[in-house]
């Protein structure tokens, strides 16, 4: 249960925890901003991860102190430990307005009274979530792979929560930054082909993202890329990436 510290100064924290899945459960990734006093939560995932990201969360602050729990689409790796963190903390929840009828099915009928003002619904076009005396922006990424999709940007940092976007399926040391690219694509291409819905979106956000001021990004899933000379080669292989819809033929619809 180790914090990796991705920046830190005398106001601002920003933490991941890339070893709290053990077992058969995916690797994922859970990012945590903390600044002065106040706290967001990305991605916290589900059962799997409750009770020891919760462990560890109280060494940096009290878990019913939480502001946000921020989930970037509705996947069960995502956020279905929803009513744990309704029960224990007193956090707004923050996810696409695509899913806010479907939240309420992750949460048992007797704590309906638990969840009720406490979602906020993210339009299409994203926004800024106030955190302290700066914000949390909340960047488009739909089809990327969910629908109703965003990604999580903190200008302070210049940390990009990127969810699926640059996932990759590691074996160890998750937490370590990307260093060989090439070698690392290998680790990405089978789940972009299929998660990604089609290059145009790729390339939509991939014009998006060079236009913002980015040190790290960090996937729900594997290694992070820090830097901007491998945060560009990421994009430059992005944009170019054939996957989903691009791919499909009439094989792929053949009744069985």
């Amino acid at each position: 249960m180790k914090a990796n510290i991705l920046f830190q100064n005398d106001e601002h924290t920003v933490l991941t925890f890339t070893d709290l899945v053990k077992g058969e459960g995916i690797q994922s990734n859970q990012m945590v901003i903390i600044q002065e006093g106040h706290s967001a939560i990305f991605d916290p995932g589900g059962d799997l991860t409750y009770m020891p990201l919760s462990m560890a969360l109280n060494k940096f602050v009290k878990v019913k102190d939480i502001d946000y729990i921020i989930a970037t689409h509705q996947d069960p790796d995502i956020i279905s430990s929803l009513d744990k963190w309704l029960m224990y903390s007193d956090a707004k929840i923050v996810i696409s307005c695509l899913w806010e009828r479907f939240v309420p099915h992750l949460v048992p009928g007797y704590m309906k009274e638990k969840a009720e003002g406490r979602l906020i619904a993210i339009q299409d076009q994203g926004m800024d979530i106030p955190l302290a005396h700066s914000v949390i922006k909340a960047i488009p990424a739909h089809f990327l792979h969910s629908v109703g999709n965003f990604q999580f940007y903190d200008p302070i940092s210049k940390v990009l929560f990127s969810g699926d976007a640059g996932a990759s399926l590691v074996d160890i040391f998750p937490e370590r930054p990307v260093r060989n690219f090439d070698k690392h694509v290998g680790k990405m291409l089978g789940f972009h082909q299929r998660y990604m819905v089609s290059n145009k979106v790729c390339r939509l956000w991939a014009n998006m993202v060079r236009d913002m001021d980015i040190d790290i990004i960090v996937p729900q899933h594997g290694r992070p890329f820090v830097g901007k000379e491998m945060i560009g080669k990421f994009l430059d292989w992005f944009e170019t990436l054939e996957c989903g819809i691009d791919l499909m033929t009439q094989q792929n619809y053949t009744a069985p």
